[in-house]
């Protein structure tokens, strides 16, 4: 549930703002062409993925984000990194060999 509510732009847009603070459906939806519908629409998806809570105060019902769910899409993206940084250094170690050979068979010459 969090990778789709992370796939799409205007959720990240959202959840990007929240990371500023609490903010209304209201003020949340200034930035973006669309209706106050389609944001709360937007944001019942981010609320059903745990990435967003609501709150109460007397009429004011702010939103706020909840980063928890994200430290599994972190750890999960982890491995991922680790495994490009490996095969990163792997590449660089064979091009340096690539070059110090290219280097050696220039200098027999």
């Amino acid at each position: 549930m969090t990778f789709s509510a992370l796939a799409d732009p205007t959720r990240r847009a959202i959840l990007a703002r929240l990371a500023l603070g609490e903010a209304s459906v209201s003020e949340l939806a200034e930035p973006f062409d669309m209706s106050l519908v389609a944001v709360s629409k937007h944001l019942k998806v981010l609320e059903n993925a745990g990435l967003v809570s609501k709150g109460r105060q007397a009429q004011w019902r702010p939103c706020r984000l909840e980063a928890g769910p994200l430290r599994g899409v972190d750890d999960w993206l982890d491995t991922y990194r680790r495994f490009w940084s490996e095969s990163l250094d792997r590449l660089e170690a064979y091009a340096a060999t690539l070059k110090s050979r290219k280097n050696e068979d220039e200098g027999k010459k």
